[in-house]
């Protein structure tokens, strides 16, 4: 992807009325990372050559752990508490709203990246190629 197409697609996402707040939580997510998230993102950014994706970035309302917006690919990464029930419909009504907004959303648990990560990357790799 050239220069000039990644800046076709790093148009805003966020809500503009609560850009700036969404701005400075997203900002402080970056510098406070799960372990999980931290894994991810490393191998993630090793792709950058083909896919440039971004941590934490605002969608909506919504803060997304990783999106590649030329592809229009939401990740996120799920820790021990988005199997409560309350965040289960949490999480629902989130993957609703940005497939509405025409994201896709793959989603991983801490376990799956801690101890399968290539598995990880190979599903995302081939959600991007069959795209």
């Amino acid at each position: 992807m050239t220069k000039e197409n990644r800046k076709k697609c790093t148009y805003k996402t966020a809500s503009p009325d609560r850009y700036h707040i969404l701005k400075d939580f997203a900002k402080e997510n970056r510098n406070e990372m799960t372990l999980a998230e931290d894994i991810l993102w490393k191998e993630l950014k090793g792709t950058r050559g083909e896919y440039h994706f971004r941590r934490q970035h605002p969608i909506g309302d919504f803060i997304v752990d990783f999106v590649c917006l030329s592809q229009n690919l939401v990740i996120e990464v799920d820790g021990a508490y988005h199997k409560q029930p309350l965040q289960e419909v949490d999480d629902k009504t989130r993957t609703e709203y940005l497939n509405e907004m025409g994201f896709n959303v793959l989603r991983f648990t801490n376990e799956e990246i801690y101890t399968d990560i290539d598995n990880v990357i190979e599903q995302i790799t081939e959600f991007i190629n069959n795209e």
